[in-house]
């Protein structure tokens, strides 16, 4: 129980503290979707278009080459993983406090696709940075977050926060 607080706070601390993707004027505020078909990219003229993981896509075109757009997605993809960790967590514990072990194999295989699809978007999003300082620590968080091989238990506050940290360094914040 004391993780799911500590992941709760820290989850409100990356939502609140990925501001600039919050103030997008679309208010559109969409779950990630999973690897197999991409992760929402902001667009240059503000509207949103679709990423395919390794294949080139719009979304890609966007955000290739633009670090303040590559900084805003890899904000918004931290925030909406944050919180899809917290509702994991909270899945599992409940899914074993009931002891029923159909929910429990269900939430751990949710935990880990959520888990890698974040590591995927990490890695994915530093392939496009121009920027040699945001694409290593988007490729160095992206190992860090597969590290955990779908282990959403594995996830602290303070690992959560230097990932933040990491992230806000590389794109000068």
């Amino acid at each position: 129980m004391r993780r799911l607080l500590c992941l709760t706070a820290v989850t409100g601390a990356l939502l609140l503290g990925a501001g600039c993707s919050s103030d997008e004027p679309t208010g559109t505020t969409a779950a990630p979707t999973p690897v197999t078909s991409g992760t929402a990219a902001p667009a240059p003229s503000g509207g949103t278009t679709a990423a395919t993981p390794a294949g080139g896509g719009s979304g890609d075109v966007a955000l290739s080459g633009n670090s303040d757009a590559i900084c805003q997605q890899a904000a918004k993809t931290g925030g909406d993983s944050a919180k899809n960790f917290a509702e994991d967590l909270k899945l599992l514990i409940d899914a074993e406090t009931a002891q029923d072990a159909d929910q429990v194999a269900k939430a751990k295989a949710k935990t880990t696709r959520d888990v890698e699809n974040y590591a995927f978007a990490l890695t994915d999003m530093s392939k496009l940075a121009a920027d040699p300082t945001l694409k290593a620590a988007l490729a160095d968080m992206g190992k860090q977050v597969k590290a955990l091989k779908g282990d959403v238990r594995k996830l602290d506050a303070a690992q959560l926060t230097k990932l933040q940290e990491t992230l806000d360094k590389a794109c000068g914040e």
